[in-house]
Protein backbone atom coordinates (compact mmCIF):
# COMPACT_ATOMS: atom_id res chain seq x y z
CA UNK A 1 0.00 0.00 0.00
CA UNK A 2 1.01 3.51 -1.08
CA UNK A 3 1.59 5.15 2.49
CA UNK A 4 0.58 8.71 2.15
CA UNK A 5 3.05 11.70 3.79
CA UNK A 6 2.04 14.44 6.18
CA UNK A 7 -1.28 15.05 8.26
CA UNK A 8 -3.67 18.07 7.96
CA UNK A 9 -6.48 19.10 11.11
CA UNK A 10 -8.89 20.69 8.68
CA UNK A 11 -9.61 23.07 11.58
CA UNK A 12 -12.11 22.24 14.35
CA UNK A 13 -10.70 19.61 16.75
CA UNK A 14 -13.44 19.06 20.07
CA UNK A 15 -11.39 19.85 22.89
CA UNK A 16 -11.99 22.86 25.16
CA UNK A 17 -9.54 25.09 24.62
CA UNK A 18 -6.75 25.93 22.26
CA UNK A 19 -3.70 24.52 24.23
CA UNK A 20 -4.96 21.46 24.94
CA UNK A 21 -5.50 21.17 21.01
CA UNK A 22 -1.80 22.46 20.41
CA UNK A 23 -0.41 19.67 22.68
CA UNK A 24 -2.90 16.51 21.58
CA UNK A 25 -2.08 17.01 18.33
CA UNK A 26 1.75 17.90 19.12
CA UNK A 27 2.13 14.80 20.88
CA UNK A 28 -0.01 12.12 18.75
CA UNK A 29 0.82 14.00 15.31
CA UNK A 30 4.35 15.26 15.97
CA UNK A 31 6.67 15.43 12.49
CA UNK A 32 3.51 14.23 10.54
CA UNK A 33 2.03 17.86 10.62
CA UNK A 34 3.26 21.12 9.39
CA UNK A 35 1.09 23.45 10.70
CA UNK A 36 -1.82 23.34 13.61
CA UNK A 37 -4.92 24.94 13.97
CA UNK A 38 -6.39 26.40 17.71
CA UNK A 39 -9.62 23.87 17.23
CA UNK A 40 -11.45 26.64 16.76
CA UNK A 41 -12.87 26.42 20.33
CA UNK A 42 -15.46 28.44 21.86
CA UNK A 43 -18.10 30.26 19.60
CA UNK A 44 -16.40 29.03 16.54
CA UNK A 45 -17.22 25.47 17.42
CA UNK A 46 -20.36 25.62 15.46
CA UNK A 47 -18.36 27.27 12.56
CA UNK A 48 -20.30 30.29 11.47
CA UNK A 49 -23.27 29.99 13.12
CA UNK A 50 -22.29 32.55 15.45
CA UNK A 51 -21.64 35.41 12.82
CA UNK A 52 -25.76 36.47 12.80
CA UNK A 53 -24.97 37.38 16.55
CA UNK A 54 -22.30 39.24 15.73
CA UNK A 55 -23.62 40.93 12.30
CA UNK A 56 -27.11 41.55 13.78
CA UNK A 57 -25.45 44.39 16.44
CA UNK A 58 -24.96 46.80 12.95
CA UNK A 59 -26.94 49.40 12.62
CA UNK A 60 -28.97 48.51 9.18
CA UNK A 61 -29.08 45.05 10.10
CA UNK A 62 -31.98 42.75 11.30
CA UNK A 63 -32.60 39.65 12.67
CA UNK A 64 -35.32 37.89 10.83
CA UNK A 65 -38.25 36.75 13.20
CA UNK A 66 -38.92 38.39 16.76
CA UNK A 67 -37.86 35.35 18.59
CA UNK A 68 -34.26 33.89 19.14
CA UNK A 69 -33.93 30.40 17.37
CA UNK A 70 -31.81 28.59 20.48
CA UNK A 71 -28.83 27.21 19.15
CA UNK A 72 -25.71 25.61 21.12
CA UNK A 73 -23.34 27.37 22.98
CA UNK A 74 -25.79 30.33 23.28
CA UNK A 75 -26.06 31.06 20.11
CA UNK A 76 -28.65 32.80 17.93
CA UNK A 77 -29.82 30.85 14.96
CA UNK A 78 -31.88 33.28 13.30
CA UNK A 79 -31.06 35.04 9.85
CA UNK A 80 -30.28 38.39 8.85
CA UNK A 81 -31.95 41.32 6.51
CA UNK A 82 -30.67 44.58 5.73
CA UNK A 83 -33.78 47.11 7.25
CA UNK A 84 -35.80 48.78 4.98
CA UNK A 85 -34.51 52.29 3.61
CA UNK A 86 -30.82 51.36 4.43
CA UNK A 87 -28.07 52.07 2.05
CA UNK A 88 -26.01 49.11 2.57
CA UNK A 89 -22.94 50.97 1.67
CA UNK A 90 -23.19 52.98 4.99
CA UNK A 91 -23.51 49.57 7.21
CA UNK A 92 -20.26 49.19 9.30
CA UNK A 93 -19.76 45.74 10.63
CA UNK A 94 -18.23 45.27 13.99
CA UNK A 95 -15.18 42.80 14.15
CA UNK A 96 -16.05 39.63 13.31
CA UNK A 97 -14.02 37.77 16.17
CA UNK A 98 -11.58 35.97 13.85
CA UNK A 99 -8.76 37.89 14.35
CA UNK A 100 -8.83 38.52 17.85
CA UNK A 101 -9.31 35.21 18.43
CA UNK A 102 -6.30 34.25 16.14
CA UNK A 103 -4.19 36.43 18.26
CA UNK A 104 -5.22 34.99 21.35
CA UNK A 105 -4.19 31.44 20.25
CA UNK A 106 -1.33 32.58 18.89
CA UNK A 107 -0.24 33.81 22.38
CA UNK A 108 -0.79 29.90 23.27
CA UNK A 109 0.66 28.77 20.37
CA UNK A 110 4.10 30.48 21.01
CA UNK A 111 4.25 30.00 24.61
CA UNK A 112 3.83 26.14 23.88
CA UNK A 113 6.53 26.12 21.17
CA UNK A 114 8.79 27.55 23.59
CA UNK A 115 7.83 24.88 26.38
CA UNK A 116 8.86 22.51 23.42
CA UNK A 117 5.56 21.61 23.64
CA UNK A 118 5.20 22.61 20.09
CA UNK A 119 7.78 21.84 17.68
CA UNK A 120 9.91 24.31 15.95
CA UNK A 121 9.30 25.31 12.35
CA UNK A 122 5.65 24.11 12.54
CA UNK A 123 3.22 26.98 11.45
CA UNK A 124 -0.45 28.51 13.22
CA UNK A 125 -2.94 27.53 11.04
CA UNK A 126 -5.88 30.23 11.03
CA UNK A 127 -9.54 28.64 9.42
CA UNK A 128 -11.16 31.51 8.27
CA UNK A 129 -14.56 31.21 6.06
CA UNK A 130 -15.42 32.17 2.76
CA UNK A 131 -17.99 35.71 2.60
CA UNK A 132 -19.99 33.55 0.50
CA UNK A 133 -20.41 30.91 3.40
CA UNK A 134 -21.95 33.74 5.77
CA UNK A 135 -23.83 35.16 2.72
CA UNK A 136 -25.28 32.38 1.38
CA UNK A 137 -26.48 30.90 5.13
CA UNK A 138 -27.83 33.71 6.72
CA UNK A 139 -29.14 36.45 4.29
CA UNK A 140 -31.88 35.99 1.06
CA UNK A 141 -32.47 37.68 -2.15
CA UNK A 142 -31.31 40.79 -3.39
CA UNK A 143 -29.78 41.43 -0.03
CA UNK A 144 -26.85 39.15 -0.72
CA UNK A 145 -25.76 41.38 -3.44
CA UNK A 146 -26.45 44.40 -1.34
CA UNK A 147 -24.09 42.93 1.99
CA UNK A 148 -21.18 40.75 -0.09
CA UNK A 149 -19.21 44.04 -0.79
CA UNK A 150 -19.67 44.96 3.09
CA UNK A 151 -18.75 41.49 4.86
CA UNK A 152 -15.79 40.91 1.99
CA UNK A 153 -14.29 44.33 3.15
CA UNK A 154 -14.98 43.02 6.83
CA UNK A 155 -13.60 39.08 6.35
CA UNK A 156 -10.54 41.15 4.89
CA UNK A 157 -10.09 42.99 7.50
CA UNK A 158 -10.11 40.30 9.44
CA UNK A 159 -7.08 38.56 7.83
CA UNK A 160 -5.51 41.93 7.57
CA UNK A 161 -5.49 42.52 11.40
CA UNK A 162 -4.29 38.79 11.65
CA UNK A 163 -1.79 39.44 9.02
CA UNK A 164 -0.52 42.46 11.26
CA UNK A 165 -0.29 40.40 14.53
CA UNK A 166 1.08 37.22 13.63
CA UNK A 167 4.77 36.95 11.86
CA UNK A 168 4.55 36.17 8.29
CA UNK A 169 6.80 33.23 8.69
CA UNK A 170 4.51 31.44 11.96
CA UNK A 171 1.59 31.99 10.07
CA UNK A 172 -0.75 29.37 7.55
CA UNK A 173 -4.30 30.61 6.62
CA UNK A 174 -6.80 28.06 5.03
CA UNK A 175 -10.39 29.79 3.09
CA UNK A 176 -12.83 26.76 4.17
CA UNK A 177 -15.16 26.39 0.86
CA UNK A 178 -18.44 24.13 1.93
CA UNK A 179 -21.09 26.53 0.09
CA UNK A 180 -19.37 27.16 -3.28
CA UNK A 181 -19.48 22.89 -3.72
CA UNK A 182 -23.37 23.21 -2.77
CA UNK A 183 -24.14 25.93 -5.80
CA UNK A 184 -21.68 23.80 -8.44
CA UNK A 185 -23.61 20.67 -7.50
CA UNK A 186 -27.08 22.11 -7.08
CA UNK A 187 -27.29 20.69 -3.85
CA UNK A 188 -30.78 21.20 -1.64
CA UNK A 189 -28.54 22.25 1.24
CA UNK A 190 -30.52 21.97 4.34
CA UNK A 191 -33.78 22.12 3.08
CA UNK A 192 -33.09 25.08 -0.05
CA UNK A 193 -31.26 24.33 -3.19
CA UNK A 194 -28.19 26.23 -2.82
CA UNK A 195 -28.07 29.22 -5.52
CA UNK A 196 -25.50 32.29 -6.46
CA UNK A 197 -26.86 35.65 -6.62
CA UNK A 198 -24.86 36.35 -9.35
CA UNK A 199 -25.02 37.19 -13.56
CA UNK A 200 -23.31 34.91 -15.86
CA UNK A 201 -21.88 31.60 -15.04
CA UNK A 202 -22.19 30.84 -11.34
CA UNK A 203 -19.20 28.82 -11.77
CA UNK A 204 -17.30 31.78 -13.29
CA UNK A 205 -17.90 33.63 -9.99
CA UNK A 206 -17.19 30.98 -8.04
CA UNK A 207 -13.54 30.51 -9.05
CA UNK A 208 -12.93 34.29 -9.00
CA UNK A 209 -14.13 35.01 -5.41
CA UNK A 210 -11.82 32.31 -4.27
CA UNK A 211 -9.21 33.06 -6.41
CA UNK A 212 -9.29 36.37 -5.34
CA UNK A 213 -9.18 35.28 -1.31
CA UNK A 214 -6.40 33.35 -2.03
CA UNK A 215 -4.34 36.23 -3.61
CA UNK A 216 -5.41 38.40 -0.40
CA UNK A 217 -2.64 36.33 1.01
CA UNK A 218 0.78 37.48 0.64
CA UNK A 219 3.50 35.26 -0.67
CA UNK A 220 5.04 35.09 2.19
CA UNK A 221 2.06 33.46 4.30
CA UNK A 222 1.48 30.07 3.69
CA UNK A 223 -2.14 29.50 2.14
CA UNK A 224 -4.33 26.56 2.03
CA UNK A 225 -8.08 25.43 0.51
CA UNK A 226 -10.31 23.17 2.27
CA UNK A 227 -13.37 22.21 -0.15
CA UNK A 228 -16.02 20.49 1.59
CA UNK A 229 -19.88 19.20 1.56
CA UNK A 230 -20.20 20.31 5.28
CA UNK A 231 -20.68 18.56 8.01
CA UNK A 232 -24.28 18.90 10.09
CA UNK A 233 -24.09 15.48 12.54
CA UNK A 234 -21.07 14.07 10.50
CA UNK A 235 -23.46 14.12 7.51
CA UNK A 236 -22.80 15.80 3.92
CA UNK A 237 -25.17 18.82 2.29
CA UNK A 238 -24.47 15.91 -0.74
CA UNK A 239 -23.14 13.12 -1.31
CA UNK A 240 -20.95 13.55 -4.29
CA UNK A 241 -20.58 10.27 -6.70
CA UNK A 242 -16.77 11.39 -7.25
CA UNK A 243 -14.19 13.60 -7.22
CA UNK A 244 -14.92 15.33 -10.44
CA UNK A 245 -16.65 18.74 -9.71
CA UNK A 246 -13.90 19.13 -6.55
CA UNK A 247 -11.03 18.74 -9.11
CA UNK A 248 -12.98 20.67 -11.69
CA UNK A 249 -13.19 23.54 -9.31
CA UNK A 250 -9.77 23.14 -7.58
CA UNK A 251 -8.42 23.44 -11.23
CA UNK A 252 -9.80 26.38 -11.73
CA UNK A 253 -8.98 28.15 -9.10
CA UNK A 254 -5.56 26.98 -9.30
CA UNK A 255 -5.37 28.51 -12.53
CA UNK A 256 -7.18 31.89 -11.97
CA UNK A 257 -5.22 32.71 -8.59
CA UNK A 258 -1.73 34.90 -9.19
CA UNK A 259 -0.14 33.01 -6.57
CA UNK A 260 0.38 29.16 -5.73
CA UNK A 261 -1.71 27.20 -2.99
CA UNK A 262 0.63 25.79 -0.54
CA UNK A 263 -1.83 23.36 0.73
CA UNK A 264 -5.28 21.68 -0.73
CA UNK A 265 -8.05 19.49 0.93
CA UNK A 266 -10.28 17.40 -0.57
CA UNK A 267 -13.05 15.62 1.29
CA UNK A 268 -13.65 11.72 0.74
CA UNK A 269 -16.83 10.18 1.77
CA UNK A 270 -16.68 7.17 4.09
CA UNK A 271 -18.88 5.07 1.61
CA UNK A 272 -15.90 5.37 -0.92
CA UNK A 273 -13.36 3.46 -1.19
CA UNK A 274 -13.97 2.86 -5.02
CA UNK A 275 -11.67 3.65 -7.79
CA UNK A 276 -14.41 5.44 -9.72
CA UNK A 277 -14.81 8.34 -7.22
CA UNK A 278 -11.06 8.92 -7.55
CA UNK A 279 -10.42 8.60 -10.58
CA UNK A 280 -10.91 12.47 -11.71
CA UNK A 281 -7.64 12.79 -9.30
CA UNK A 282 -5.61 11.97 -11.98
CA UNK A 283 -6.62 15.55 -13.72
CA UNK A 284 -5.58 17.42 -11.07
CA UNK A 285 -3.46 20.26 -11.39
CA UNK A 286 -0.23 19.72 -9.07
CA UNK A 287 0.13 21.58 -6.09
CA UNK A 288 2.31 21.72 -3.06
CA UNK A 289 0.45 19.50 -0.67
CA UNK A 290 -2.55 17.76 -1.46
CA UNK A 291 -4.32 15.99 1.49
CA UNK A 292 -7.58 13.97 0.77
CA UNK A 293 -10.14 13.57 3.55
CA UNK A 294 -10.49 9.74 3.99
CA UNK A 295 -9.99 9.49 7.82
CA UNK A 296 -13.39 8.50 9.03
CA UNK A 297 -14.01 7.74 12.96
CA UNK A 298 -16.89 5.05 12.41
CA UNK A 299 -13.91 2.87 10.50
CA UNK A 300 -10.57 3.70 11.61
CA UNK A 301 -7.11 2.88 9.77
CA UNK A 302 -8.79 -0.10 8.24
CA UNK A 303 -11.53 1.80 6.18
CA UNK A 304 -8.72 4.84 5.82
CA UNK A 305 -6.55 2.01 4.10
CA UNK A 306 -9.15 0.71 1.90
CA UNK A 307 -9.58 4.12 0.36
CA UNK A 308 -5.64 5.35 0.49
CA UNK A 309 -5.37 1.80 -1.90
CA UNK A 310 -8.30 3.46 -4.12
CA UNK A 311 -6.67 6.48 -4.32
CA UNK A 312 -2.83 5.68 -4.80
CA UNK A 313 -3.31 4.93 -8.56
CA UNK A 314 -4.52 8.47 -9.38
CA UNK A 315 -2.53 10.39 -6.74
CA UNK A 316 0.70 8.97 -5.81
CA UNK A 317 1.60 11.79 -4.01
CA UNK A 318 -0.82 12.74 -0.94
CA UNK A 319 -1.93 13.30 3.01
CA UNK A 320 -4.10 12.64 4.94
CA UNK A 321 -7.18 14.03 6.81
CA UNK A 322 -10.62 13.97 7.65
CA UNK A 323 -13.62 15.08 5.39
CA UNK A 324 -14.34 18.27 7.62
CA UNK A 325 -13.12 19.70 10.64
CA UNK A 326 -13.82 17.01 13.70
CA UNK A 327 -15.27 19.13 16.02
CA UNK A 328 -18.85 17.80 15.99
CA UNK A 329 -17.48 14.29 16.03
CA UNK A 330 -18.50 12.70 19.39
CA UNK A 331 -17.12 13.67 22.97
CA UNK A 332 -14.16 11.29 23.54
CA UNK A 333 -13.72 10.31 20.34
CA UNK A 334 -10.63 13.06 19.37
CA UNK A 335 -7.55 11.30 20.30
CA UNK A 336 -8.90 8.05 18.30
CA UNK A 337 -9.46 9.77 15.02
CA UNK A 338 -5.88 11.61 15.80
CA UNK A 339 -4.11 8.43 16.70
CA UNK A 340 -5.35 7.01 12.96
CA UNK A 341 -3.80 9.84 11.31
CA UNK A 342 -0.88 9.00 12.98
CA UNK A 343 -0.99 4.73 12.00
CA UNK A 344 -2.00 5.57 8.04
CA UNK A 345 0.73 8.29 7.30
CA UNK A 346 4.49 8.99 8.12
CA UNK A 347 6.13 12.11 9.01
CA UNK A 348 7.47 14.63 6.75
Amino acid sequence: MTQPQGALLVGSVNYDDAETTFRTAAELLGTRLRRIPDGEVGKRFHWIMFQPDVIGQADGIERIGDEPIPFPAGIDARGLRIAEGVDPESIELPPLGYAAAAIESYGVFTRLRAEGAVPAGVRFQVSLPTPLAVISSFFQGDDRVAIEPVYTAAILRELDGILEAIPHEDLAVQWDVASEMGIIERAAGYGAVMEAWWPGDPFDGLVSRLAALIDAVPADVEVGVHLCYGDAGEKHFFEPRDAANLVRYANAVVAAAARPLSWLHLPVPIDHDDEDYFAPLARLAPVDELYLGLVHREDGAEGAARRIAAAAPFAPEFGVATECGIGRAPAGSTEGILRTHAEVAAAW
